[in-house]
């Protein structure tokens, strides 16, 4: 058996009296590709902050690559992570977000090249030379020069896109990466993650309300509300054949709001 990347164990996250994930557990095999889908609110964004560090948890452990995120071994004893083992499991995983995030007075090369320069050591013309690589699989390259001001929503994805490749991260988050984007951009998007999926072993955990497309994408797919998996499986079974009451009544709703799953 190969030891799964990611070990989520019995984890639970509040803030204040809301508990937003409720003892969750699952795993995920090295190079899966897995759709998180869901109600709004159920969870499936908090559990991508909590893999990339930026919300902590409450109770439970996650462990990636085999070591624990939030925990450290000393003397044979889990203790809370210092900030040095934090940023150490940091570069395993990288996230693309809703907003694009970019950093407005850089350019699309500088966005991409910035972080590997800063936090990895890497030499400028390394850094130029891998992230012209990686804006050329975006298709971005003729971008390199302009600001993010001057590109379109889809255009700011694709470069956010390579700017978390550009760290060589071993895990992908991808939260919503389309939401805010104009209908006519969101293939454009999409069509570099499934690039994304088809050419790489990387892992990604894909966060989406686009049910066509999660059905394309994952090998698995897992249903949240409230904070639970209610239901998880192949995405033919998830979308053609739900058993849990909840997930029928999920994909019907989406259904009849023009979406194809």
């Amino acid at each position: 058996m190969v030891q799964p990347i990611i070990q989520v164990d019995g984890i639970s996250k509040r803030f204040g009296e809301l508990t937003v994930l409720d003892n969750l557990s699952f795993d995920v095999r090295p190079g899966e590709k897995i759709a998180l889908i869901g109600p709004s609110g159920s969870g499936k964004t908090t559990i991508l902050r909590i893999l990339m560090t930026l919300e902590s948890i409450s109770s439970g452990i996650i462990r990636v690559d085999g070591e624990p995120l939030f925990h450290m071994l000393r003397n044979d004893v889990l203790v809370p992570a210092n900030e040095r083992h934090l940023h150490k499991m940091r570069t395993k995983i990288g996230m693309v977000f809703q907003l694009f995030n970019l950093f407005p007075h850089k350019s699309v090369l500088d966005n991409v090249t910035l972080a590997p320069i800063l936090t990895k050591g890497v030499a400028r013309a390394d850094a130029e030379r891998n992230a012209m690589s990686l804006l050329e699989m975006v298709g971005m390259a003729e971008k390199a020069k302009a600001m993010p001001v001057q590109l379109s929503g889809g255009q700011k994805q694709r470069v956010a896109i390579a700017r978390a490749l550009a760290l060589k991260p071993r895990i992908m988050l991808f939260d919503e990466v389309t939401s805010a984007l104009d209908p006519e951009l969101v293939e454009e998007v999409l069509n570099v993650m499934k690039k994304l999926a088809r050419e790489t072993d990387m892992t990604m955990l894909l966060v989406t309300h686009e049910m066509g497309f999660a059905h394309d994408f994952a090998d698995r797919v897992l249903f949240f509300d409230r904070g639970r998996i209610v239901e998880e499986g192949p995405p033919k079974e998830i979308f053609n054949h739900p058993k849990q009451e909840r997930t029928q009544g999920f994909l019907k709703k989406i259904i009849a709001a023009g979406h194809r799953v």
